[in-house]
């Protein structure tokens, strides 16, 4: 971390009593930046008293402006590898881009939990359990702020769903609060974030931004932050009571942080002992990072060649074999030269989700290059689509009048109309979708607009896939039940300052059946298929079910039907139901790998490294069993309010205590080697556990192990307990018959529970099971050791 050399708290002082009051409000809130670099936020500075002005940017995957940058793999394939050095080096790459490209400070990690399998953010954080988002969260944060960036830890807190973010009353208990939900933003916070964001939803009753049992009680006064505190973006929700209650900064813009916070002042509402607090915050933390003296080190140069590296390692230590039936992976012989790619990302790289969490890539190669790249020459490699996202043209004469469905051209200031008839041979489902350049041209079906700008940021978040063709234009769908016949069609498209085009198309019934059966064709004349699937998640939207979208659990029973050699590639955000998972020869994880996922995806397939993550989440069997099913009043809440009545049985412990069966554990993943556990030994050391076993490499090749230590619950606790948590990991490789003694420490805080009573830790003493194995359900060794009052 940057620190200024000088007294930090006496120039601090002194700017203070040499700012005004209208300066002071200045630096609590957003305002335009006249120099925009497309960054989400900005701060003008006071240029008289050498206070910089400050830009904040998106960055959970990679630094997001109008400029290229690279697209780093989304932060949940990062977590799969169980590797907090791995993190704080994946930390320190996207601090060394966010200084080259101009940025002061990261809207960078996000640590809230994996509660729901829907939330709509997964990929851009973590996993379910507090202890290894603890771990990361903090190495990431070292590494962000190792290069001179401030980060800031989101989103504070519970925010753990997209669905009614903005007004989500969420109720908790204390204990639960503390002992599974905080842990990672008290890790955050001991690592010295400089800044934290609160939430858009209330917490007990009251608005996270505005929340002083939050942000005073228990970030300040019990964990001693030091940093400043902002909203997310438009959540303030008034001024005296915010800022009373811990909040420092109005972001994007001074909707109550501004003029309001003016007149309150003014008024008496708001003293100026609580501005200034306010701006001590902020100006204390640019003085950490040497923004006030000029002992910040020079903005340096981007180095992508050393970004798209590193991605590509996070991208392979990350990749996740869930299956691997009959050692059909890695692909050698045969199976290697002859190869159906099936699947709309087989072609069209999956590089980051959507929302803030998307990134202009340096590049990004299609893995169906990468795969013929890869498999050589010799090899024939065929490829198919399978399941339609951009659309086919509307055939000729299906519109009546001029119209070029495929590039309709609208000259700079026109605008473009049309009125006329599409005609439906047979009655179908029909997806339409329009790709646009400018403005988005309003279509108009039987009296009904088909494509409506959504309100507000929900405009911007609707994907990072699904809504840009391959050739940058903008793409929206609706999908609709036609009848056979005529439909009046108007269209109406602006040409603006600098003209557009755009296209329309369709994808009905008729084009999935033709597009499965060339998949079923290709797959057939194959040796072995790659088949990739995909799920298009985005900030501001929950998903609505676990199975993959769209007719894809249709076309991957009839690929595997027609060829049982079929590996299923998966570019998820989550845990995703797999209905035909017992068809498939093999499955691997690949969430949304970032620029250099084709590398590292095929790197995987063909066996050039090992498959090197495991699951940070349970993958549930199907809707019906996981922690959230069928309580609305836990997911996504009733009337406004939802209860986290699942206490300190947060993934993995849910299916522990409920003796649920997941379809995949947390903690699972495969080698294509394999691993032996010996000799564990259990002592109390300190106030925490030394855990040692020796584990050994008993396959014929080198290989990745995730070792894993759980305990169970102390005796000496009267209060509900988990049946075993996590108690520490240690990520191997080895080679072909290497052993070697691991010692994993299990700290004070893992071995205590939060008592509601006392408001503090309990250690829990007593005698208390430790297993070891290779994961929350594949326990391979049992012991157990006295920790002592």
């Amino acid at each position: 971390m940057i620190a200024s050399a000088s007294a930090p708290g006496r120039r601090v002082a002194r700017l203070i009593a040499r700012l005004t009051r209208d300066e002071k409000i200045s630096l609590l809130h957003g305002a335009t930046d006249p120099h925009s670099l497309g960054q989400a936020g900005y701060v003008p500075g006071v240029p008289r008293l050498g206070i910089p002005p400050l830009r904040l940017a998106d960055g959970p995957a990679g630094v997001r402006v109008t400029r290229h940058a690279t697209a780093l793999p989304a932060p949940v394939l990062l977590a799969a590898a169980f590797d907090p050095d791995l993190a704080r080096r994946y930390g320190r790459a996207i601090g060394h881009e966010g200084r080259a490209l101009g940025q002061d400070v990261l809207l960078s990690p996000m640590v809230n939990l994996i509660r729901t399998p829907y939330a709509g953010r997964n990929f851009e954080t973590f996993g379910e359990d507090p202890l290894l988002s603890a771990d990361l969260v903090a190495a990431e944060i070292r590494g962000i702020q190792d290069e001179g960036l401030i980060a800031t830890v989101k989103h504070f807190a519970l925010n753990n769903q997209e669905r009614d973010r903005m007004s989500v009353d969420v109720r908790i208990d204390e204990r639960t609060l503390h002992e599974v939900e905080l842990r990672g933003f008290e890790a955050a916070v001991a690592a010295g974030t400089g800044a934290v964001m609160g939430a858009y939803n209330k917490v007990n009753g009251v608005f996270a931004c505005e929340n002083a049992t939050l942000l005073t009680d228990v970030l300040r006064r019990r964990w001693g932050f030091d940093g400043w505190v902002m909203t997310d973006w438009s959540a303030a929700h008034s001024t005296a009571a915010a800022l009373a209650a811990g909040l420092d900064m109005e972001m994007p813009d001074g909707a109550h942080f501004g003029r309001p916070l003016a007149e309150a002042v003014a008024g008496g509402s708001v003293s100026e002992r609580q501005l200034d607090r306010a701006v001590r915050r902020v100006l204390s933390v640019l003085d950490r990072f040497g923004l006030l003296d000029g002992t910040a080190p020079p903005r340096p140069e981007r180095d992508a060649a050393a970004g798209a590296a590193l991605a590509r390692e996070v991208a392979e230590a990350g990749a996740t074999l869930l299956r691997n039936e009959r050692r059909t992976l890695p692909l050698t012989g045969a199976a290697a030269r002859g190869i159906a790619v099936i699947g709309p990302t087989g072609l069209h790289p999956f590089v980051s989700g959507g929302g803030s969490a998307h990134v202009n890539p340096d590049r990004a190669e299609s893995p169906l290059d990468a795969i013929r790249a890869r498999a050589g020459r010799d090899a024939e490699v065929t490829y198919a689509l399978g399941e339609d996202v951009y659309g086919k043209p509307v055939p000729r004469g299906a519109l009546d009048g001029d119209i070029d469905t495929e590039g309709q051209a609208v000259a700079p200031g026109e605008t473009w109309t049309y009125r006329g008839t599409l005609t439906v041979g047979e009655a179908d489902e029909w997806i339409l979708l329009v790709h646009y350049s400018g403005e988005r041209p309003k279509v108009v079906l039987d009296g009904e607009e088909l494509f409506p700008v959504a309100a507000g940021y929900a405009e911007y978040f609707q994907g990072g896939l699904v809504t840009a063709a391959p050739d940058g234009l903008t793409v929206r769908r609706r999908t609709l039940r036609l009848a056979r016949g005529a439909h009046r069609v108007e269209i109406t498209a602006r040409g603006g300052a600098v003209g557009q085009r755009f296209r329309l198309r369709r994808i009905t019934g008729a084009t999935r059946e033709r597009d499965v059966a060339e998949a079923v064709r290709a797959a057939r004349a194959a040796t072995s298929v790659v088949l990739f699937a995909y799920e298009d998640a985005t900030e501001g939207r929950d998903r609505t079910a676990l199975g993959l979208p769209g007719h894809q659990a249709r076309l991957i029973e009839a690929v595997t039907e027609a060829n049982p050699r079929t590996t299923v590639v998966l570019n998820t955000s989550s845990a995703t139901a797999m209905p035909w998972l017992r068809g498939t020869a093999a499955v691997l994880q690949m969430y949304y790998p970032g620029q250099e996922g084709a590398a590292a995806t095929a790197a995987v397939l063909f066996g050039d490294c090992d498959p090197g993550g495991r699951l940070t989440q349970s993958f549930p069997v199907d809707d019906d069993h996981h922690p959230v099913a069928g309580d609305p009043l836990r997911y996504p809440g009733e009337h406004g309010v939802e209860r986290y009545s699942e206490g300190v049985h947060a993934g993995h412990r849910w299916y522990d205590a409920e003796g649920v069966r997941p379809l995949f554990p947390f903690g699972h993943g495969l080698s294509y080697t394999s691993f032996g556990y010996e000799d564990l030994r259990v002592r109390a050391a300190g106030r925490g556990l030394d855990v040692s076993f020796t584990v050994r490499n008993t396959g014929r090749r080198g290989g990745v192990e995730v070792a894993q230590v759980y305990v169970g619950p102390s005796p000496d606790l009267r209060l509900d307990q988990a049946v075993r948590v996590l108690g520490g990991y240690r990520r191997l490789t080895l080679r072909a018959g290497e052993r070697r003694r691991v010692t994993v420490r299990v700290g004070e805080r893992t071995l205590s529970c939060w008592d509601a009573q006392r408001h503090d830790w309990a250690r829990g003493t007593g005698r208390r099971t430790v297993w070891t194995g290779a994961s929350s359900r594949d326990l391979r060794l049992r012991g157990s050791v006295e920790v002592p009052a």
